[in-house]
């Protein structure tokens, strides 16, 4: 199966596939032991790319980015006629994927998140997902990784036997991570973002209705006030502003994607 061909949000590139689109080619490529990143955006994410042209390579060159948020699905369906059912959430997608990888014996590897999260993030795989797999399990350290520590990774990474590795690190690091470590894993890189602390049980999610009608980012602001007011009361009105402008075929001037000058990796 061939990714669905990217199509442009505001200068990022996302591919317009469903959960059935996205799990059978990571699975092709857990299967066939070859390299292939992944990442689900919202509309934070796609504002990351917007604001650095580093990053914008970075997301650009993922093998597919997939739309997490009901914004981003909305654009991909208006301007592009992609006529997507529903978005790709990065929770839904995960906890489906894991259950592709128990019922065909693919092992998992989880990086990111605090000891607690990545406990219990387990715990409730092999609740839901009976035969589930993890080869491996490392919390984040939540600071830049030096290069002897990235190749150490690697090797615990690879040695572990996992088919499949997710990484729970947050936008943009975790896609930072994706891009940086892709070439040297024979395996599918899977960023999901919150999905960790929401599967575990420690961050509540949206009810659906508020999830179906876009608003999830009312409920996160409203239960994380302090760390998220500048992401969605800054990030959300320029996201719109710049969809309106390319919906009217005006593009605001920006440089071009540059590839990244050095590595920037976090774990």
């Amino acid at each position: 199966m061939l990714a669905p061909e990217k199509k442009d949000v505001i200068g990022v590139m996302v591919s317009p596939a469903t959960y059935d689109q996205a799990i059978s080619l990571i699975v092709q490529a857990a299967q066939r032991r070859r390299r292939f990143t992944v990442s689900a955006l919202a509309v934070h994410g796609v504002m990351t790319g917007v604001l650095s042209r580093e990053h914008r390579y970075r997301l650009n060159h993922l093998d597919l980015v997939v739309p997490d948020g009901q914004p981003v699905r909305w654009v991909l369906n208006f301007l592009h006629k992609a006529a997507l059912p529903d978005r790709c959430y990065g929770p839904e997608l995960t906890g489906r994927l894991c259950a592709r990888a128990a019922q065909q014996g693919l092992p998992i590897f989880l990086y990111g998140t605090t000891p607690a999260i990545l406990d219990d993030f387990q715990a409730a795989l092999r609740k839901k997902y009976p035969g589930i797999r993890v080869a491996g399990a490392e919390p984040s350290r939540f600071r830049r990784l030096d290069p002897n520590e990235k190749a150490s990774l690697i090797a615990r990474v690879r040695d572990s036997g996992a088919a499949i590795l997710f990484v729970g690190l947050g936008c943009p690091r975790q896609e930072t991570f994706a891009y940086e470590l892709g070439d040297q894993l024979s395996m599918p890189v899977v960023a999901v973002g919150a999905a960790f602390a929401f599967i575990a049980g420690h961050v509540p999610q949206a009810p659906a209705w508020m999830q179906k009608r876009g608003l999830e980012w009312l409920y996160r602001l409203g239960s994380e006030p302090r760390r998220l007011w500048r992401r969605y009361l800054y990030l959300n009105p320029s996201y719109l502003f710049l969809v309106g402008l390319q919906t009217v075929g005006i593009r605001v001037p920006r440089q071009a994607a540059r590839m990244p000058l050095r590595e920037e990796l976090f774990g």
